[in-house]
């Protein structure tokens, strides 16, 4: 098994060629890019540490809402829920 440094996943539209790009950067080399950047927390305990399909289309849906803040244009093709879904509390 080979090993892997901890990444940094980077998702780019491409709006001229109407596609996405997902890389995995070395979060090491990456980290001075980023440094002071705006940044979107998603505590994992408020999520019951469940990283279940509901998490991961709520993580879609963030990282979608924020390319649509710098290009707008892809707003014609999206159709996703804009509030958050609220979980059952548990008693």
């Amino acid at each position: 098994m080979t090993n892997h440094p901890p990444y940094s996943v980077v998702l780019t539209y491409f709006e001229d060629r109407q596609e996405f790009a997902v890389q995995a950067i070395d979060r090491i080399r990456f980290a001075p890019l980023i440094a002071g950047q705006f940044e979107v927390p998603i505590l994992l305990d408020e999520f019951d540490f469940r990283l279940d399909d509901e998490f991961a289309q709520g993580l879609g849906a963030t990282m979608l809402n924020l390319i649509a803040l710098g290009q707008p244009n892809i707003k014609q093709y999206m159709s996703v829920t804009q509030r958050p879904v609220d979980r059952p509390l548990e008693e």
